[in-house]
C-alpha cells in the first residue's frame, strides 16, 4: 500500500521558516516525481514545488522562487520543503503527491496518482 505522510506544518509569522517532509513507502518511487501543492481556503489546489527521485532537476512555481526549497533523501525515502520568507499568502494546506515521469504536466494535479492527507501551514501577519 503506498503511504505519503507529511510533516512540519504549523503557525508561524511573516517573514519566518517552516520545514515540511514527506515520507513515502509502499513502492519504488525511482520513476517518479514528488511534487508538493497547496490549497487555501475556497482556491484550487496549485502546483508548489517538484523533483525527480532520480537525478536533482527541481522545479518551482514562480511565487515561491527564492523562497522554498525542494529536496529529496533517497535512502530515507522523504522529500522535504524548505520555507523560508513566509507570506500570509502562502497560508494552505499543503499536500506531497507522485506522478510518474512519463506525464509531463506535472504542474498539473490531475497527474498525480499518489497524495498525502496535507499538512497545514498557518502565516499570521
Amino acid at each position: 500500500q503506498v503511504r505519503l505522510v507529511e510533516s512540519g506544518g504549523g503557525l508561524v509569522a511573516a517573514g519566518g521558516s517552516l520545514r515540511l517532509s514527506c515520507a513515502a513507502s509502499g513502492r519504488t518511487f525511482s520513476s517518479y516525481r514528488m511534487g508538493w501543492f497547496r490549497q487555501a481556503p475556497g482556491k484550487e489546489r496549485e502546483f508548489v514545488a517538484a523533483i525527480r527521485w532520480s537525478g536533482d532537476s527541481t522545479y518551482y512555481a514562480d511565487f515561491v522562487k527564492g523562497r522554498f526549497t525542494i529536496s529529496k533523501d533517497n535512502a530515507e525515502n522523504t522529500v522535504t520543503l524548505q520555507m523560508n520568507s513566509l507570506k500570509p499568502e502562502d497560508t494552505a494546506v499543503y499536500y506531497c503527491a507522485a506522478a510518474h515521469v512519463t506525464r509531463i504536466s506535472f504542474t498539473y494535479s490531475g497527474v498525480y496518482d499518489y497524495w498525502g492527507q496535507g499538512t497545514q501551514v498557518t502565516v499570521s501577519s
